[in-house]
């Protein structure tokens, strides 16, 4: 059976409009540093790797490599850790700092992330391709809800995360938080956008 994010792992990816927790355990990324605006090229040009090396996973028994373990899968969700350089002002994009993802399936190994990296190198280039990492990552515990609307009106949603936090005797552990995108923001209208916001917590 096609194992499919949107119905295998709702509580994951698909929260309620409304401030929920979650205890996230491992799970294994492809995973790419940048910084500055999200709008600007460089931030598409290191999407693309990340796609262009999950689908040559995905791909791999149509090219005749079928991974011990292998399963078919839908491929996840682009995902990103955000933060502020140091020092700088609330919301000044030029001055952001992010890791984005894509989740991979279990039986992903180093030796098959290093074949689909030669496989992407016609899509994705080699300065691109040599700062992809195969990482695991647990986040632990952490509040989360669905945001829906434009990227810059997410302050709203997060003031109900902080409100929902002090009225539950939580606090957050840094200013950094993550977005998981359900929505193709450029075929969604910005309104119509829906992403997961997270950030991690822990009791007072």
């Amino acid at each position: 059976m096609k194992y499919e994010w949107r119905k295998q792992d709702k509580k994951i990816y698909l929260p309620k409009a409304n401030p929920e927790i979650i205890d996230l355990g491992p799970m294994k990324y492809i995973t790419i540093h940048g910084k500055g605006n999200p709008n600007n090229p460089l931030f598409s040009e290191l999407v693309t790797a990340l796609y262009a090396t999950s689908y040559a996973i995905k791909m791999m028994p149509k090219k005749g490599i079928t991974p011990e373990g292998y399963y078919d899968y839908t491929v996840f969700p682009l995902e990103g850790f955000w933060s502020l350089e140091p020092g700088s002002l609330a919301f000044d994009k030029d001055k952001l700092t992010y890791k984005i993802m894509l989740r991979q399936p279990d039986f992903i190994t180093p030796e098959l992330f290093e074949m689909a990296k030669e496989k992407a190198a016609k899509k994705v280039s080699e300065e691109h391709l040599n700062q992809l990492k195969l990482e695991e990552i647990t986040e632990g515990l952490n509040l989360q809800m669905l945001h829906v609307g434009s990227f810059d009106d997410e302050p709203a949603s997060f003031a109900k995360m902080e409100a929902y936090c002090e009225e539950n005797n939580i606090e957050r552990t840094s200013k950094n938080h993550k977005e998981i995108y359900l929505s193709d923001f450029k075929k969604v209208a910005p309104d119509k956008l829906k992403t997961t916001l997270r950030f991690g917590i822990k009791y007072k």
